[in-house]
């Protein structure tokens, strides 16, 4: 594996993300995200960008689709059976390391005859970030039971539910891109309290660069759908912080950890494979507590993956969009980053938690821990030559940056699932 440089000694605990953006450039009429509008003027030349868009990044929002439509009838089960050459190629990647990296691989090109391969798959890891798609899907869990009849007054709710962070949006160091469409200005800073966002650009700043305030806010609309039902899209601010004042905190507790946890039991992923137990801004504990602890397995993640392929997570219109949501449209990081990436669409969420203990004396900082240096990365990649294939990767390599071993094995695996 590559070696990296050593970081600054940081504190005892840390918690960072990167920025990167995602959802198809094209979808600022389809969606009000303001910050594809620029994405789409640099595109079209009306804004000057110094860093070009990749090639990968360039499909619209129409283009994208599921992979494994034709195999909705399978059972999950069935597409974990492993290829015996895939795995001994796979296998060879990690030769003489312990289990400190974990993985599954999916080469779904032919998806009448996927490809299979793993590597300690029900091994648990702290999810980091990666577990924001367990909120994301607890979002469209919920509207769906709102609209169940139709997915347009879903994304219709996404587009014109404006709501206000508040404490959940605090605190979280890492900024979001906030544009501005009539003077075409960017500004990058963190959530405040009192911003105001649609449920779709806070889904978009919870994915595309990571936030965790954006990500509780989230979690906490999908909270409220589940209490407030048909009542949710006309519900007030004034009526929805009632109810979180006047509420147990332990009832809140309860349903906020259903809300996340149930829609992933409901694909077959126990509580061992991926469960959510906290939010992810302190914030929010001023009203919701810690429930169960989080963790993530390659298994689990990749259950998730192959049923939002088949179209099954909640139904097919919301596992394509969730699709759309991950889908990377700017600056790439850690597997994505790998030069062999560059002409493929990725779809992509990575998530991180290390934690550092000084007085052991060690080297230790940022994304370099010497107690916990979690690093996990979730990819689907698609080639233009039609080779697609999905990636979960988690490592717990100690005083060890992993950004570099995810895009050096981003490169190894991309050469194996070409050599067929």
């Amino acid at each position: 594996m590559k070696k990296i440089l050593a970081l600054a000694i940081l504190g005892l605990i840390g918690l960072g993300f990167i920025e990167f953006v995602e959802y198809p450039i094209d979808g600022y009429e389809r969606t009000g995200i303001k910050r594809l509008k620029r994405l789409e003027m640099i595109k079209n030349g009306e804004l000057k960008e110094t860093s070009p868009l990749p090639v990968g990044a360039k499909k619209s929002w129409e283009d994208i689709q599921l992979n494994l439509l034709n195999r909705k009838e399978d059972s999950v089960g069935s597409f974990f059976m492993v290829d015996e050459s895939f795995q001994k190629d796979i296998g060879a990647l990690f030769r003489g390391l312990d289990k400190s990296y974990s993985l599954a691989i999916m080469d779904i090109s032919d998806p009448d005859s996927v490809r299979y391969a793993e590597r300690n798959k029900t091994l648990g890891y702290q999810p980091g970030s990666v577990g924001k798609l367990a909120v994301l899907v607890a979002l469209f869990e919920q509207m769906a039971k709102i609209y169940p009849d139709s997915f347009e007054l879903r994304t219709q709710l996404l587009k014109n539910k404006v709501v206000k962070a508040g404490v959940w949006g605090l605190t979280d160091e890492h900024t979001i891109p906030i544009f501005n469409v009539e003077k075409n200005t960017l500004v990058k800073r963190q959530v405040i309290a009192s911003d105001v966002f649609s449920l779709y650009e806070w889904a978009d700043h919870m994915l595309s660069v990571s936030n965790n305030g954006a990500a509780s806010i989230v979690w906490r609309e999908a909270l409220l759908m589940a209490a407030f039902g048909e009542k949710y899209p006309g519900l007030t601010e004034e009526e929805a912080m009632a109810y979180f004042k006047e509420t147990p905190k332990k009832e809140l507790t309860d349903l906020a950890n259903d809300v996340v946890n149930l829609p992933l039991r409901d694909l077959g992923i126990t509580s061992d494979e991926w469960r959510l137990g906290s939010f992810f801004t302190s914030g929010a504990n001023t009203y919701v507590g810690d429930k169960g602890g989080s963790i993530g397995t390659p298994y689990g993640l990749m259950k998730f993956l192959v049923q939002l392929e088949q179209g099954k997570v909640i139904d097919e219109a919301s596992s394509l969009e969730m699709k759309r949501l991950m889908y990377m449209t700017d600056r790439r990081i850690r597997y994505a980053q790998s030069p062999v990436l560059k002409e493929a669409a990725v779809y992509f969420k990575s998530g991180s938690l290390y934690k550092c203990d000084r007085s052991k004396g060690e080297e230790c900082g940022k994304y370099m821990g010497n107690v916990q240096n979690f690093m996990n990365s979730v990819i689907i990649v698609e080639h233009p030559d039609n080779c697609r294939y999905m990636v979960v990767l988690m490592t717990n390599v100690l005083r060890k940056n992993s950004a570099s071993d995810h895009m050096y094995l981003a490169s190894a695996i991309d050469k194996i699932v070409r050599k067929g």
